[in-house]
């Protein structure tokens, strides 16, 4: 299963010190160099830049030779060479959590999770404890609708039930 990635959610799950659900959940994950270059960016938290600098096995990171013109202009760099990238690979999954960036996603065929929705799998995989991955991501500066997150973790406690 090929699965690419964007800056925000590694750099959250980096924050939440849970990093380690991608290997787990999809075994290998490809980054654009644009993303690995805003995960290195100065202003990024020392811990992200740490961990970028020296990638772990299960990371690769690839040149984008040819991004997608369609793309809208408001993307990030980041954003745009992961769509791009994932659309030359016949990616799978492409994860990220802008809005614009999902929609343009969509809008080329690709298949989109978010950083909720990594850590959702990963919890119903018993591979982290889901409410505590979403309080910790709370207290960072992750944004999401409350509606979301509460219905995230209803159906968590569903799952847990049945």
């Amino acid at each position: 299963m090929i699965v690419v990635c964007d800056t925000s959610p590694i750099c959250y799950l980096l924050l939440i010190n849970q990093i380690e659900v991608l290997p787990q959940l999809f075994k290998q994950v490809i980054i654009p160099q644009a993303v690995q270059d805003e995960l290195l960016a100065e202003g990024a938290a020392a811990v992200i830049q740490s961990w970028i600098s020296q990638p772990p096995p299960w990371l690769e990171i690839r040149s984008v030779s040819v991004v997608l013109t369609e793309l809208p202009e408001k993307l990030g760099a980041g954003e745009r060479e992961a769509i791009s990238l994932a659309v030359s690979l016949d990616a799978a999954l492409i994860v990220l959590d802008d809005f614009d960036a999902r929609q343009a996603s969509f809008s080329v065929g690709l298949t989109v999770t978010g950083l909720l929705g990594v850590l959702y799998q990963a919890g119903l995989q018993g591979l982290i404890d889901f409410p505590s991955a979403i309080k910790q991501l709370q207290q960072t500066t992750f944004r999401a609708s409350p509606t979301l997150i509460q219905s995230l973790l209803e159906q968590y406690w569903k799952s847990l039930e049945q």
